[in-house]
């Protein structure tokens, strides 16, 4: 098993080959080369380290780790901030023997990170091409006539919570958009509410892809 310093400077050559950013030039990362390349991981050439085709793998594997990181951070658990990419890089090392995807399939297999980095693929993403339900965004997004399951809500404000439970809004509650204009509509269960965009913009559902939305069904 490799330790965090191997991990992270992984992370950077990832960066630097796949991604085209800076080499990375801090001496604790480049000390961590030596190890990574009796590991296999890296191996020196043209006066610089590089990864070999394991160390791209599992250079990809930590990227993917860290971003799904973020994304859980700032949409689940709303960490903004200065802070967020520090805790990301800590919460990184702990998604590991199946977690990672288990928070990728949480998150509906975001493409992105927060700042808009691409996230590796992985075996649970190219799954879930064949799964009912295949992505996640908030309620607000959603498409009228769209269906799906309430996945997480991300507000913190208990008179918030207090409402959406009352409207039956909990984690796996099946849900329906029906208008977005001029207030959001929808149904659980056999009721109906209306809200603003605001409390429309805490809910986070999973979409069913086999339920398209009203206005492209015929007949």
């Amino acid at each position: 098993m490799i330790n965090s310093l191997i991990e992270e400077a992984l992370e950077h050559l990832y960066a630097c080959e796949v991604e085209d950013a800076t080499y990375p030039e801090e001496e604790s990362i480049l000390a961590a080369m030596g190890e990574a390349s009796s590991a296999g991981l890296v191996e020196f050439r043209d006066g610089r380290y590089r990864l070999t085709r394991d160390g791209q793998a599992a250079g990809g594997d930590v990227v993917r780790r860290h971003r799904l990181a973020e994304r859980l951070l700032s949409d689940v658990l709303a960490v903004a901030g200065e802070h967020m990419p520090e805790d990301a890089c800590r919460f990184e090392h702990v998604l590991q023997h199946g977690l990672d995807d288990k928070i990728c399939i949480l998150l509906g297999h975001p493409s992105t990170c927060p700042h808009g980095k691409p996230i590796p693929r992985g075996k649970c993403c190219r799954k879930a091409r064949g799964d009912r339900i295949e992505e996640i965004s908030l309620l607000c997004d959603g498409k009228p006539g769209a269906k799906g399951v309430v996945a997480y809500l991300t507000t913190r404000d208990d008179r918030e919570v207090q409402k959406l439970m009352a409207m039956g809004i909990l984690p796996g509650s099946p849900i329906q958009l029906i208008r977005r204009f001029p207030s959001y509509v929808f149904q659980v269960g056999y009721s109906q509410f209306t809200v603003d965009r605001p409390l429309a913009a805490v809910i986070y559902v999973h979409w069913e892809s086999e339920n398209p939305p009203q206005d492209q069904k015929k007949g």
